[in-house]
């Protein structure tokens, strides 16, 4: 993805992302530069399958995907991209980039080529996440700088470019959306108090929303390859993060990553749906601060193995 230089005029300011891991704007430490040999990057464990993540290697964010072969770039601009998502049948990438300074949802082909403009509006739209059928996205759209802007869940069906809201019974902040395989029910993080947020469940066939976790301290759902599980950040254990497991009714709810040196974020689950990536550092949850690696647990014994940590901020993983 070459293109002319752009120059952010609007970072990605959202509230929701921010208290939940994203990006902030900070004055922050940064990697060293392009000073690493991308071909000497190599997963740590036995790993298969395809991993998109995010990365500052070379000074600000591109799109990256790692294999048992090593570590290749898709974008390589002077802009930020971010958030990228597999399309469920691996042949395309969603992201969000900000060529012209605010934040648009582009698809390009999985290796990296023809990216384009699918919503250009300007607000900041982040954070994407694709309709089991591949037709339509679902994003997140700011309303304006944190704290006082509300953030809200939105989705574009891709044949049309048709956009509408996707939660419009609820008039708090939300976004962050994973939509179930299984029941199509659309999983988010929402604030109904002050205090923090939580993570709601939304059945568009009645259009009721329903409270999976209370307390406000969780963010980030991503369902699992079946439907059958949620797996999401929590802080409620250690006031950082880890990573926890439930049940799509909100049952069942169990910390998977026991580690409280550490903020543990923003999951995604293998294709098998036996573990799930993660990102990690000991410094701080936001994701242009600390030095953040990927992490692979095993969700049926807890078992926890560094799979990348690059010289730059290894974040927001989808893995295929």
């Amino acid at each position: 993805m070459k293109k002319a230089a752009g120059l952010s005029t609007a970072a990605a300011v959202l509230g929701l992302l921010i208290s939940c891991g994203g990006p902030k704007e900070s004055a922050g430490e940064k990697p060293a530069g392009a000073e690493f040999r991308l071909e000497a990057l190599r997963p740590e464990v036995p790993f298969s399958g395809r991993l998109l993540f995010q990365s500052d290697l070379d000074g600000d964010n591109d799109i990256y995907v790692l294999t048992a072969a090593g570590v290749s770039r898709l974008t390589d601009n002077a802009w930020d991209d971010r958030y990228p998502r597999w399309s469920p049948d691996g042949k395309r990438i969603a992201f969000s980039a900000n060529p012209k300074g605010n934040f648009d949802i582009f698809v390009m082909d999985a290796a990296g080529g023809r990216p384009t403009a699918v919503a250009d509006n300007p607000e900041d739209d982040l954070d994407v996440a694709w309709r089991p059928d591949g037709g339509g996205l679902f994003f997140s759209r700011s309303a304006g700088p944190a704290p006082r802007g509300e953030s809200s869940t939105w989705t574009i069906d891709l044949a049309s470019g048709r956009q509408s809201e996707a939660i419009p019974g609820f008039r708090r902040s939300n976004g962050l959306a994973d939509v179930s395989p299984l029941t199509r029910d659309i999983a988010f993080t929402g604030k109904r108090l002050l205090g923090g947020w939580d993570v709601f469940l939304f059945e568009p066939g009645t259009g009721s929303v329903r409270d999976l976790t209370t307390g406000g301290d969780a963010c980030r759902p991503r369902f699992s390859p079946d439907g059958r599980k949620i797996a999401y950040v929590s802080s409620a254990a250690d006031g950082k993060g880890d990573i926890w497991l439930m049940n799509p009714d909100g049952s069942g709810q169990q910390r998977i990553t026991d580690r409280s040196e550490t903020y543990d974020y923003f999951p995604s689950w293998s294709p098998e749906g036996t573990r799930v990536v993660f990102c990690s550092n000991a410094k701080s949850k936001y994701a242009d601060k600390g030095d953040w690696g990927l992490f692979i647990v095993d969700v049926r014994d807890g078992r926890v193995v560094r799979l990348l940590d690059t010289p730059g901020r290894d974040v927001f993983p989808d893995w295929r």
